[in-house]
């Protein structure tokens, strides 16, 4: 971690900045500084206030109120040339890539190398190939569509964008959340070297293990205003958490019962060509099995297989001792299974319908009276599974994009719950949640295990896989090469067995 002295002038410097919307102040007279060389991490829950303060400082929105200061100049209120001209770049949570356009494209988009008036394409390409290579990815082809892509690549070409410009402040809001932790290693192999040539960062994240790893100092915001300014990076993470969420989390995982006998799903010997080779396990009433594997194990692609939304070449999936048709999701559906994707947001919700609709799109027919929609049945089963799992008030009537990362997800689980499922396959389900909403999610979902559900919950974190989960799966290359209890393999062990291979699995249970 690199050592900022407390000396050094600010490269950034935010004083009393504001930003009204009518009826919500999301920044309340915030001061913030970055210093040449910094990390300053920045935490606090979803509606904190973090992504309004870094689109005030990219340009992105005019604050209402306040002055940002870059080198001591100041800098022009809602101008993002402005701020880019100063060398501010910025990472968002939600990529603002053209997936339309070529990975070279995308990362030169708005700054072209000319050769004259025309574009000179061999320098863009070369340079994208070095930038590649310099975040360990040197694989993606320049000329490959983003939309090709999977998230984690599309996420080292938003960085590989901002690093394309002459970078004094990066910005990077929630940069590790598609990566795995060999990828996190890299990124913050980057943010080091970039440190060392005193470019300064901001970095966002859920992630306290993170924070305390590549982090100088910390701030804390809560409600638009600053709680915790300027504290050191190994601050206790008690004392981060009670000042993000304004109490102390006794237990971030719930205690639970054990699982049962009772098996509610078999998988034998799936596989799909090139992504899952002959995996096989039980998933019995009332247990959480955690997924655990690198990005590209085969995590998603075995869950995506097992409800049917992918197709397979071999194997089966028994659900109460019955086959269940293979690429029918809708069969996996009668079957009592639900599916919360990767990403919710385009894959898993309709952001601009609201979460009464969002609930019941699985199972409208239940609320159709003589070939008319019953809207008012609709909604009130709607609300009264949303409140049972602790969604926003109101949130039934309002459209999901206007929810926090934690309550759209609870929307998702709501769905489900509506339907009666037995068996929830849950894939990252708190990624890009809050430490306080993980929380309620993580009882949520324990809550559903002590009824008798069986849930498969794939995730990039293993501290929550393994404080959570009843087992643990390890894949590799599509391959399972180990299953044991939670309680008997340690975070090194899985790290080991996903990143060499392994000819057999373990006899662990």
């Amino acid at each position: 971690m690199n050592q900022v002295a407390s000396e050094v002038l600010p490269l950034l410097r935010v004083v009393g900045l504001t930003k009204r919307y009518p009826g919500v102040t999301a920044l309340d007279t915030v001061d913030f500084e970055v210093r040449p060389g910094e990390v300053h991490a920045l935490l606090g829950q979803n509606g904190a206030g973090k992504s309004t303060l870094i689109k005030c400082i990219s340009g992105f929105i005019t604050p209402s109120d306040g002055e940002i200061y870059f080198d001591d100049d100041p800098v022009p209120p809602g101008d993002t040339m402005a701020s880019l001209s100063h060398g501010i770049a910025t990472i968002y949570q939600e990529l603002d890539l053209v997936e339309e356009l070529t990975v070279e494209a995308n990362v030169w988009l708005g700054h072209e190398s000319r050769n004259g008036p025309m574009l000179d394409r061999s320098t863009m390409k070369a340079r994208t190939i070095e930038l590649l290579e310099r975040l360990n990815h040197p694989l993606i082809d320049p000329g490959a569509r983003v939309e090709t892509l999977a998230p984690a690549a599309q996420q080292i070409v938003s960085i590989a964008r901002a690093l394309s410009r002459n970078v004094r402040l990066l910005i990077m809001d929630e940069p590790s959340a598609v990566l795995d932790d060999k990828e996190i290693d890299v990124l913050f192999g980057v943010v080091r070297r970039l440190t060392e040539a005193g470019v300064g960062v901001i970095y966002i994240s859920h992630r306290l293990e993170e924070v305390a790893r590549i982090a100088d100092r910390v701030t804390v915001f809560k409600d638009g205003k600053t709680v915790l300014k300027g504290a050191p990076a190994n601050t206790d993470p008690d004392e981060l958490v009670r000042a993000m969420v304004g109490r102390r989390l006794d237990r971030m995982f719930p205690e639970r019962a054990e699982a049962t006998d009772r098996v509610l799903l078999q998988v034998k010997d799936l596989t799909r060509r090139g992504a899952i080779h002959n995996v096989s396990f039980e998933l019995r009433a009332g247990e959480i099995l955690g997924i655990a594997g690198l990005v590209g194990s085969g995590r998603s692609e075995l869950i995506r297989a097992i409800y049917g939304l992918d197709p397979v070449d071999s194997g089966e999936v028994i659900v109460a001792g019955s086959k269940v048709v293979p690429g029918r999701p809708d069969i996996a559906m009668s079957n009592g299974m639900g599916f919360a994707p990767e990403d919710r947001k385009s894959q898993g919700l309709l952001m601009d319908w609201t979460s009464a609709r969002n609930v019941t799109i699985a199972d409208l027919r239940s609320f159709v009276r003589h070939l008319l929609l019953n809207l008012r049945l609709e909604r009130k089963k709607a609300k009264t599974h949303l409140e049972s799992i602790g969604a926003q008030e109101g949130a039934v009537d309002k459209q999901v994009r206007l929810l926090s990362g934690g309550n759209q997800q609870k929307v998702v689980l709501a769905r489900w719950l509506l339907r009666s499922c037995e068996i929830l396959l849950l894939d990252e389900p708190t990624r890009g949640v809050d430490i306080g909403a993980r929380a309620e999610i993580y009882k949520v979902i324990g809550d559903l295990a002590a009824e008798g559900l069986g849930i498969i919950m794939v995730s990039s974190e293993l501290p929550e896989l393994l404080g959570f989960c009843d087992r643990i799966l390890v894949l590799r290359d599509g391959r399972l090469v180990r299953e044991s209890p939670a309680g008997e393999i340690t975070e090194e062990e899985i790290l080991n067995l996903s990143i060499r291979a392994q000819a057999t699995v373990s006899e662990d249970s």
